[in-house]
């Protein structure tokens, strides 16, 4: 099949060559994606992948500054993502654009155990995270996350940071003073109780997620069908769950339970809920996504006195820390039941020592 585009960025009509080095040209369409695809998909393949090559080189680096990386850090960005875009037409449904974060966390779980160096996944890593920062821009979609952190000069490789025990109990405590009246642009005489301000909204989803481990795209797609309230648990179909993999059954505390049950009786009578079964909705009426929980996170930690300034702190801390101390209070396999891996590997970076455990070892040890 003959491109009918050129195939290299150098050659772009409209595009500045002088922003390349001497004798480099950067592969637009690679050729086994050529091959792969529809001469109707390369074409439009082609101009999806030159805007996003364009945009590192003019801008990627800094946009503030117009400050772009250099050709051979974005020769190098350009293979890595192509690599993603041509597995994941293979492996998930044939050709799509744009990727999704359950593209690329999926995907990621397979680099995560590549027989290659961590150099090589840190870069794997920081490629899909240029992808993403461009996704963000062009159609506003949220900031991908990934379970697992990589150096990509080399170095160990784990989860991310964690809340200890006592944070993850200042952050419930935090939950219950959050909640104030949801509004979402409905009038308060409208509401359930006159418009009290006392809702279970954010009380739930937090609880929920500091139980179940909740990933963000979970967060947005979890529904009331989930919800058995009466037994303790989520019960999440397979054509629902994030990896798409088979059922599951996951474990609630009694006291979520409660927070659950009657966000579930105040959501019944919410006129923004009419129509939806979406379990939970931002105040804009849209589902939750990695940008709006991180907020949350945050501003629960300022209300806790949490300091948050030098962590990694977004949604994915809760979910560290219920397989860290799930881990440590029963074993792997109920972790990786409890947040839903379909591989066992990926369970094992949680069987760890959490710090205070060590702190105490150290005291022990005189």
């Amino acid at each position: 099949m003959t491109l009918e585009k050129p195939r290299y960025l150098e050659r772009c009509p409209g595009f500045d060559s002088d922003m390349m080095e001497p004798n480099r040209t950067i592969t637009i369409v690679q050729k086994r994606q050529e091959e792969f695809l529809t001469d109707k998909q390369v074409v439009d393949y082609y101009e999806h992948r030159k805007k996003f090559l364009a945009h590192l080189l003019r801008m990627g680096k800094d946009p503030e500054k117009a400050e772009g990386y250099s050709p051979y850090t974005v020769d190098g960005t350009a293979d890595r993502t192509a690599r993603f875009d041509f597995w994941r037409w293979k492996n998930r449904g044939g050709y799509s654009l744009p990727p999704t974060q359950e593209d690329a966390s999926a995907y990621m779980e397979e680099v995560a155990f590549w027989d290659v160096t961590e150099a090589t996944k840190g870069k794997q890593m920081e490629a899909l995270l240029r992808y993403s920062t461009w996704l963000q821009r062009k159609f506003n979609r949220d900031q991908w996350e990934f379970d697992w952190t990589f150096q990509s000069g080399g170095g160990n490789t784990g989860p991310r940071d964690f809340l200890t025990k006592e944070e993850r109990q200042k952050i419930r405590q935090a939950a219950l003073k959050k909640d104030g009246n949801p509004t979402y642009g409905v009038d308060e005489e409208d509401l359930p109780g006159g418009g009290r301000r006392d809702s279970w909204k954010y009380t739930s989803l937090v609880w929920v997620s500091l139980d179940a481990g909740l990933r963000p795209v979970e967060v947005g797609r979890a529904k009331t069908s989930w919800c058995d309230t009466d037994n303790g648990v989520l019960r999440i179909p397979r054509e629902e769950s994030s990896k798409n993999k088979g059922n599951w059954t996951v474990g609630l505390t009694d006291r979520t339970a409660t927070a659950l049950s009657r966000w579930l009786d105040e959501r019944a009578e919410h006129p923004r809920y009419d129509g939806t079964d979406k379990l939970w909705l931002t105040r804009r009426g849209n589902r939750y996504g990695s940008n709006e929980l991180r907020r949350i996170i945050q501003d629960l930690c300022d209300r806790a006195d949490i300091p948050h300034e030098d962590r990694q702190m977004s949604w994915y801390t809760i979910r560290h820390s219920v397989g860290t101390y799930m881990t440590k209070e029963r074993d792997l396999a109920a972790a990786k039941a409890q947040l839903r891996h379909r591989n066992a590997k990926t369970t094992m970076k949680y069987d760890q020592v959490p710090v205070e455990d060590r702190r105490d070892a150290l005291d022990n040890m005189g």
